[in-house]
Protein backbone atom coordinates (compact mmCIF):
# COMPACT_ATOMS: atom_id res chain seq x y z
CA UNK A 1 0.00 0.00 0.00
CA UNK A 2 1.26 3.01 -1.10
CA UNK A 3 2.01 6.39 1.46
CA UNK A 4 -0.58 8.03 -0.25
CA UNK A 5 -3.50 5.40 0.19
CA UNK A 6 -2.44 5.38 3.62
CA UNK A 7 -2.76 9.13 4.44
CA UNK A 8 -6.06 8.97 2.44
CA UNK A 9 -7.56 6.01 4.47
CA UNK A 10 -6.53 7.74 7.48
CA UNK A 11 -8.30 11.30 6.59
CA UNK A 12 -11.47 9.24 5.28
CA UNK A 13 -11.40 7.48 8.57
CA UNK A 14 -10.53 10.44 10.72
CA UNK A 15 -13.45 12.79 9.28
CA UNK A 16 -15.90 9.24 9.63
CA UNK A 17 -14.98 9.83 13.08
CA UNK A 18 -15.36 12.79 13.71
CA UNK A 19 -18.70 12.56 11.69
CA UNK A 20 -20.31 10.10 14.13
CA UNK A 21 -18.91 11.53 16.86
CA UNK A 22 -20.76 14.64 16.21
CA UNK A 23 -24.28 13.27 15.22
CA UNK A 24 -23.43 11.31 18.82
CA UNK A 25 -22.67 13.96 20.64
CA UNK A 26 -26.37 16.21 18.78
CA UNK A 27 -27.94 13.26 19.69
CA UNK A 28 -27.15 13.16 23.47
CA UNK A 29 -27.81 17.07 23.69
CA UNK A 30 -31.54 16.65 22.39
CA UNK A 31 -32.36 14.59 24.81
CA UNK A 32 -30.80 16.17 27.54
CA UNK A 33 -31.80 19.25 30.24
CA UNK A 34 -29.71 21.60 28.11
CA UNK A 35 -31.99 21.74 25.24
CA UNK A 36 -34.76 23.23 27.03
CA UNK A 37 -33.04 26.53 27.10
CA UNK A 38 -34.35 27.30 23.28
CA UNK A 39 -37.63 26.56 24.69
CA UNK A 40 -39.81 29.38 25.17
CA UNK A 41 -40.71 30.03 29.14
CA UNK A 42 -44.55 28.80 29.50
CA UNK A 43 -47.01 30.71 31.48
CA UNK A 44 -48.30 28.38 34.01
CA UNK A 45 -51.79 28.91 35.46
CA UNK A 46 -51.73 26.99 38.15
CA UNK A 47 -55.08 26.68 38.63
CA UNK A 48 -56.18 25.34 42.83
CA UNK A 49 -58.41 22.02 41.90
CA UNK A 50 -57.66 21.22 45.97
CA UNK A 51 -56.80 18.18 46.99
CA UNK A 52 -57.39 14.62 48.07
CA UNK A 53 -56.62 12.09 49.77
CA UNK A 54 -55.99 9.34 47.79
CA UNK A 55 -57.15 7.45 44.16
CA UNK A 56 -57.88 3.57 42.86
CA UNK A 57 -58.23 2.63 39.90
CA UNK A 58 -59.66 -1.09 38.90
CA UNK A 59 -59.58 -1.86 35.35
CA UNK A 60 -62.91 -3.37 34.70
CA UNK A 61 -61.52 -3.80 30.95
CA UNK A 62 -58.91 -3.46 28.90
CA UNK A 63 -59.07 -5.43 25.96
CA UNK A 64 -61.16 -3.26 23.47
CA UNK A 65 -60.74 -6.22 21.06
CA UNK A 66 -59.13 -9.57 20.69
CA UNK A 67 -57.82 -9.80 17.16
CA UNK A 68 -55.50 -6.75 16.16
CA UNK A 69 -55.72 -8.61 12.61
CA UNK A 70 -59.39 -8.52 12.21
CA UNK A 71 -60.17 -4.85 13.65
CA UNK A 72 -57.65 -3.57 10.82
CA UNK A 73 -58.93 -6.17 8.41
CA UNK A 74 -62.37 -4.18 9.02
CA UNK A 75 -60.99 -0.53 9.10
CA UNK A 76 -59.28 -1.01 5.87
CA UNK A 77 -62.32 -2.82 4.03
CA UNK A 78 -64.93 -0.50 4.86
CA UNK A 79 -62.60 1.94 3.40
CA UNK A 80 -60.16 3.73 6.40
CA UNK A 81 -59.62 5.19 9.13
CA UNK A 82 -61.78 8.28 8.04
CA UNK A 83 -64.66 5.97 7.93
CA UNK A 84 -67.99 7.39 10.42
CA UNK A 85 -67.54 4.65 13.09
CA UNK A 86 -71.27 3.67 12.92
CA UNK A 87 -71.14 3.06 9.53
CA UNK A 88 -68.68 -0.30 9.23
CA UNK A 89 -71.19 -2.62 10.56
CA UNK A 90 -69.67 -3.67 13.97
CA UNK A 91 -72.39 -4.44 16.85
CA UNK A 92 -74.30 -3.33 17.86
CA UNK A 93 -75.32 -1.26 15.06
CA UNK A 94 -75.58 -3.96 12.72
CA UNK A 95 -77.97 -4.83 9.72
CA UNK A 96 -77.22 -7.37 8.25
CA UNK A 97 -75.77 -6.22 4.97
CA UNK A 98 -72.00 -5.96 5.61
CA UNK A 99 -68.98 -4.47 5.90
CA UNK A 100 -68.69 -0.69 5.59
CA UNK A 101 -72.67 -0.73 4.77
CA UNK A 102 -73.97 -0.13 7.99
CA UNK A 103 -75.94 2.91 9.65
CA UNK A 104 -77.18 3.92 13.00
CA UNK A 105 -80.43 4.25 12.38
CA UNK A 106 -80.93 0.56 10.77
CA UNK A 107 -78.98 -0.95 13.30
CA UNK A 108 -80.31 0.45 16.21
CA UNK A 109 -84.36 0.60 15.13
CA UNK A 110 -83.61 -3.86 15.69
CA UNK A 111 -82.57 -3.69 19.22
CA UNK A 112 -83.83 -0.39 20.66
CA UNK A 113 -87.10 -2.17 21.92
CA UNK A 114 -84.54 -4.50 24.21
CA UNK A 115 -82.82 -1.81 25.33
CA UNK A 116 -80.61 -1.38 28.66
CA UNK A 117 -83.02 -4.11 30.18
CA UNK A 118 -82.93 -7.44 27.66
CA UNK A 119 -79.60 -6.98 26.67
CA UNK A 120 -79.23 -11.05 26.20
CA UNK A 121 -81.88 -11.44 23.58
CA UNK A 122 -80.44 -7.59 21.93
CA UNK A 123 -77.18 -9.69 21.64
CA UNK A 124 -78.15 -12.56 19.55
CA UNK A 125 -80.13 -9.94 17.16
CA UNK A 126 -76.42 -8.16 16.93
CA UNK A 127 -74.70 -11.69 16.65
CA UNK A 128 -76.77 -12.17 13.76
CA UNK A 129 -76.20 -8.58 11.98
CA UNK A 130 -72.77 -7.57 12.67
CA UNK A 131 -68.91 -7.89 11.64
CA UNK A 132 -66.83 -9.87 13.39
CA UNK A 133 -69.33 -9.36 16.98
CA UNK A 134 -66.96 -11.89 18.34
CA UNK A 135 -63.83 -9.45 18.37
CA UNK A 136 -66.00 -6.84 20.45
CA UNK A 137 -64.54 -6.01 24.28
CA UNK A 138 -64.34 -3.07 25.57
CA UNK A 139 -62.36 -0.02 27.97
CA UNK A 140 -63.71 0.48 31.16
CA UNK A 141 -62.44 1.53 34.64
CA UNK A 142 -63.88 2.18 37.72
CA UNK A 143 -62.09 5.17 39.96
CA UNK A 144 -62.48 5.39 43.57
CA UNK A 145 -61.47 9.40 44.79
CA UNK A 146 -61.17 9.75 48.83
CA UNK A 147 -61.76 13.16 49.83
CA UNK A 148 -59.06 14.58 52.71
CA UNK A 149 -61.98 14.02 55.43
CA UNK A 150 -61.99 10.12 54.41
CA UNK A 151 -65.23 10.25 52.77
CA UNK A 152 -64.87 8.03 49.12
CA UNK A 153 -66.63 8.52 45.69
CA UNK A 154 -66.73 6.56 42.94
CA UNK A 155 -66.94 7.08 39.44
CA UNK A 156 -66.90 5.10 36.19
CA UNK A 157 -65.00 5.71 33.19
CA UNK A 158 -65.90 4.86 30.05
CA UNK A 159 -68.60 1.05 29.52
CA UNK A 160 -66.96 -1.05 27.22
CA UNK A 161 -68.33 -1.85 23.58
CA UNK A 162 -69.52 -5.56 23.51
CA UNK A 163 -72.88 -5.90 25.68
CA UNK A 164 -71.66 -9.71 26.53
CA UNK A 165 -68.20 -8.60 27.34
CA UNK A 166 -69.09 -6.00 29.52
CA UNK A 167 -71.75 -7.38 31.40
CA UNK A 168 -69.72 -10.05 32.10
CA UNK A 169 -66.82 -8.05 33.74
CA UNK A 170 -69.22 -5.27 35.36
CA UNK A 171 -70.08 -8.79 37.04
CA UNK A 172 -66.52 -10.22 37.80
CA UNK A 173 -65.87 -6.69 39.62
CA UNK A 174 -69.40 -6.19 41.27
CA UNK A 175 -70.31 -3.31 39.22
CA UNK A 176 -73.89 -4.12 38.47
CA UNK A 177 -74.58 -3.74 42.32
CA UNK A 178 -72.83 -0.71 43.00
CA UNK A 179 -74.55 0.32 39.99
CA UNK A 180 -78.10 -0.73 41.48
CA UNK A 181 -77.00 1.03 45.31
CA UNK A 182 -76.63 3.79 43.53
CA UNK A 183 -72.74 3.63 44.87
CA UNK A 184 -71.36 5.10 41.62
CA UNK A 185 -72.10 8.89 41.37
CA UNK A 186 -71.39 9.62 37.60
CA UNK A 187 -70.02 8.16 34.41
CA UNK A 188 -67.47 9.90 32.56
CA UNK A 189 -67.06 9.35 29.15
CA UNK A 190 -63.12 10.12 27.76
CA UNK A 191 -64.61 10.10 23.81
CA UNK A 192 -67.45 8.39 21.55
CA UNK A 193 -65.48 6.00 20.32
CA UNK A 194 -67.28 2.49 19.80
CA UNK A 195 -64.91 0.47 22.71
CA UNK A 196 -65.67 2.91 25.15
CA UNK A 197 -69.16 4.33 24.61
CA UNK A 198 -71.33 1.41 22.68
CA UNK A 199 -71.06 -0.87 25.88
CA UNK A 200 -73.28 2.12 27.46
CA UNK A 201 -77.06 -0.03 27.76
CA UNK A 202 -74.66 -2.26 30.13
CA UNK A 203 -74.60 0.36 33.10
CA UNK A 204 -77.53 1.42 32.14
CA UNK A 205 -79.45 -1.35 32.74
CA UNK A 206 -78.30 -1.44 36.44
CA UNK A 207 -78.78 2.63 37.09
CA UNK A 208 -80.64 4.27 34.12
CA UNK A 209 -80.37 7.62 36.06
CA UNK A 210 -76.78 7.83 36.70
CA UNK A 211 -75.20 10.94 35.48
CA UNK A 212 -73.53 10.92 32.35
CA UNK A 213 -70.35 13.25 31.54
CA UNK A 214 -69.67 13.65 27.61
CA UNK A 215 -66.98 15.97 25.99
CA UNK A 216 -68.16 18.24 23.38
CA UNK A 217 -68.05 16.95 20.04
CA UNK A 218 -70.29 14.20 20.43
CA UNK A 219 -71.85 13.33 17.01
CA UNK A 220 -75.93 13.27 16.83
CA UNK A 221 -75.50 9.80 16.55
CA UNK A 222 -73.76 8.97 19.79
CA UNK A 223 -76.38 11.55 21.38
CA UNK A 224 -79.32 9.40 20.36
CA UNK A 225 -77.85 6.57 21.33
CA UNK A 226 -77.72 7.85 24.75
CA UNK A 227 -81.89 8.24 24.78
CA UNK A 228 -82.08 4.96 22.73
CA UNK A 229 -80.33 3.72 25.29
CA UNK A 230 -82.82 4.63 27.88
CA UNK A 231 -80.52 7.00 30.18
CA UNK A 232 -82.93 8.87 32.20
CA UNK A 233 -80.26 10.97 34.38
CA UNK A 234 -78.50 14.15 33.92
CA UNK A 235 -76.41 14.64 30.93
CA UNK A 236 -73.47 17.02 31.18
CA UNK A 237 -71.85 18.23 27.96
CA UNK A 238 -68.17 19.32 29.20
CA UNK A 239 -66.50 22.42 26.75
CA UNK A 240 -62.93 21.79 25.90
CA UNK A 241 -60.28 23.22 29.25
CA UNK A 242 -60.95 22.29 32.40
CA UNK A 243 -63.69 21.11 34.56
CA UNK A 244 -63.42 20.82 38.41
CA UNK A 245 -65.43 17.87 39.57
CA UNK A 246 -64.94 17.90 43.44
CA UNK A 247 -61.83 18.66 45.52
CA UNK A 248 -58.69 17.36 44.01
CA UNK A 249 -60.18 15.88 40.80
CA UNK A 250 -60.91 17.62 37.86
CA UNK A 251 -61.68 16.25 34.42
CA UNK A 252 -59.84 18.20 30.87
CA UNK A 253 -61.56 18.06 27.78
CA UNK A 254 -59.23 18.23 24.77
CA UNK A 255 -60.54 19.30 21.18
CA UNK A 256 -59.09 17.17 18.60
CA UNK A 257 -60.28 15.27 16.22
CA UNK A 258 -59.81 11.37 16.42
CA UNK A 259 -59.79 8.76 14.05
CA UNK A 260 -63.39 6.89 12.68
CA UNK A 261 -65.01 10.20 13.09
CA UNK A 262 -64.73 11.21 16.39
CA UNK A 263 -64.11 14.68 18.73
CA UNK A 264 -62.70 15.39 21.74
CA UNK A 265 -61.12 13.50 24.09
CA UNK A 266 -62.06 14.15 28.37
CA UNK A 267 -59.33 13.08 30.88
CA UNK A 268 -58.95 13.17 34.89
CA UNK A 269 -56.60 14.81 36.54
CA UNK A 270 -56.12 14.39 40.64
CA UNK A 271 -53.80 16.40 42.96
CA UNK A 272 -52.88 14.01 45.89
CA UNK A 273 -51.83 15.06 49.11
CA UNK A 274 -47.95 14.82 49.53
CA UNK A 275 -47.75 12.90 46.41
CA UNK A 276 -48.80 14.98 43.52
CA UNK A 277 -50.57 14.74 40.27
CA UNK A 278 -52.26 11.59 39.04
CA UNK A 279 -53.08 11.47 35.62
CA UNK A 280 -56.07 9.08 34.38
CA UNK A 281 -56.81 8.49 30.60
CA UNK A 282 -59.20 5.99 28.92
CA UNK A 283 -56.92 6.39 24.85
CA UNK A 284 -54.94 9.65 25.34
CA UNK A 285 -55.33 10.63 21.61
CA UNK A 286 -54.11 14.01 23.20
CA UNK A 287 -50.73 12.24 22.98
CA UNK A 288 -48.91 11.30 26.75
CA UNK A 289 -46.69 14.37 26.03
CA UNK A 290 -49.82 17.16 25.42
CA UNK A 291 -51.60 15.33 28.19
CA UNK A 292 -48.55 15.92 30.86
CA UNK A 293 -47.38 19.37 29.77
CA UNK A 294 -51.20 20.46 29.36
CA UNK A 295 -51.26 19.63 33.95
CA UNK A 296 -47.68 21.81 34.02
CA UNK A 297 -49.38 24.57 32.39
CA UNK A 298 -52.90 24.30 33.80
CA UNK A 299 -53.07 22.62 37.29
CA UNK A 300 -51.18 23.49 40.37
CA UNK A 301 -50.38 19.96 42.29
CA UNK A 302 -48.88 18.92 45.29
CA UNK A 303 -44.77 19.14 45.37
CA UNK A 304 -45.07 20.32 41.84
CA UNK A 305 -44.30 16.21 40.78
CA UNK A 306 -46.11 14.22 38.43
CA UNK A 307 -46.68 11.06 40.63
CA UNK A 308 -48.35 8.73 38.72
CA UNK A 309 -50.81 7.82 35.90
CA UNK A 310 -52.80 5.28 34.47
CA UNK A 311 -54.92 3.99 31.33
CA UNK A 312 -54.25 3.90 27.73
CA UNK A 313 -51.69 5.84 26.33
CA UNK A 314 -51.98 5.31 22.41
CA UNK A 315 -48.22 4.77 21.87
CA UNK A 316 -48.55 1.29 19.40
CA UNK A 317 -52.19 0.49 19.76
CA UNK A 318 -51.66 -2.22 17.04
CA UNK A 319 -48.35 -3.36 18.09
CA UNK A 320 -46.55 -1.71 15.01
CA UNK A 321 -43.24 -0.13 16.30
CA UNK A 322 -41.96 3.46 14.70
CA UNK A 323 -38.28 5.00 15.69
CA UNK A 324 -40.33 8.13 16.87
CA UNK A 325 -42.23 6.17 19.42
CA UNK A 326 -38.71 5.44 20.71
CA UNK A 327 -38.64 9.30 21.50
CA UNK A 328 -42.30 9.32 23.36
CA UNK A 329 -40.17 6.36 25.79
CA UNK A 330 -37.80 8.29 26.54
CA UNK A 331 -39.40 11.38 27.04
CA UNK A 332 -41.69 10.05 29.54
CA UNK A 333 -38.85 9.38 31.63
CA UNK A 334 -38.43 12.99 32.11
CA UNK A 335 -41.62 13.67 33.71
CA UNK A 336 -40.37 11.69 36.81
CA UNK A 337 -43.71 9.64 37.30
CA UNK A 338 -43.15 7.23 40.27
CA UNK A 339 -46.50 4.60 39.52
CA UNK A 340 -47.37 4.02 35.77
CA UNK A 341 -50.57 1.60 35.17
CA UNK A 342 -50.76 1.19 31.39
CA UNK A 343 -52.77 -1.02 29.16
CA UNK A 344 -55.28 -0.83 26.35
CA UNK A 345 -53.93 1.43 23.42
CA UNK A 346 -50.39 1.79 24.99
CA UNK A 347 -49.02 -1.71 23.10
CA UNK A 348 -47.74 -4.45 25.03
CA UNK A 349 -44.36 -3.87 23.19
CA UNK A 350 -44.21 -0.32 24.02
CA UNK A 351 -44.89 -1.12 28.16
CA UNK A 352 -42.29 -3.71 28.22
CA UNK A 353 -39.78 -0.79 26.81
CA UNK A 354 -41.06 1.16 29.51
CA UNK A 355 -40.06 -1.88 32.05
CA UNK A 356 -36.42 -2.26 29.84
CA UNK A 357 -35.72 1.54 30.52
CA UNK A 358 -36.33 1.39 34.54
CA UNK A 359 -39.72 3.03 34.78
CA UNK A 360 -41.95 2.18 37.70
CA UNK A 361 -44.73 0.09 35.89
CA UNK A 362 -46.63 -1.64 37.97
CA UNK A 363 -47.02 -5.32 36.40
CA UNK A 364 -50.33 -7.19 36.20
CA UNK A 365 -51.98 -10.16 36.74
CA UNK A 366 -52.38 -11.40 32.61
CA UNK A 367 -56.17 -12.62 33.46
CA UNK A 368 -59.41 -12.52 32.38
CA UNK A 369 -57.98 -12.08 28.45
CA UNK A 370 -55.61 -9.42 29.24
CA UNK A 371 -52.50 -10.66 27.33
CA UNK A 372 -49.69 -9.87 29.37
CA UNK A 373 -48.33 -9.38 32.55
CA UNK A 374 -46.20 -5.66 31.52
CA UNK A 375 -50.35 -4.15 31.58
CA UNK A 376 -52.30 -3.76 34.31
CA UNK A 377 -54.40 -5.93 33.31
CA UNK A 378 -58.65 -6.88 33.19
CA UNK A 379 -59.10 -7.07 37.13
CA UNK A 380 -56.55 -5.52 38.24
CA UNK A 381 -56.29 -2.10 40.92
CA UNK A 382 -53.81 0.19 41.10
CA UNK A 383 -53.43 3.25 44.08
CA UNK A 384 -52.03 6.30 44.34
CA UNK A 385 -51.61 7.57 48.07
Amino acid sequence: MSDNMKRRDFLKGAATGVGVGLLGAMGLYSYSPLRKQHFTQVERKGADIGMCKSVKVTNISETSWFDNGNLMGDIKGAGGLLVNQYDYNWPPFGNGKGLGKGSYEEGIAQIKHLLPGRLDEAWEIIKANSVHPENAGGYAALVEVEEMSGQKHKFLLDVGWSYKWCEECFKREGIDKMLENKEIEALFFSHEHFDHFWGLPVALKYDPEITIYIPEGFYPEGLQYIKDCGHKGKLITIQPGLNKVMPGMASYVFAIPIICRVYGEQSLYFNVADKGLVSVTGCCHQGIIRFAETAYTEIKYENDKCYGIYGGLHISPFEDWDPKYDDLVITLGDYGFERIGCNHCTGVLCAKKFIAAGYPVVEGTARFRSKDKAYLGNGDVITFG
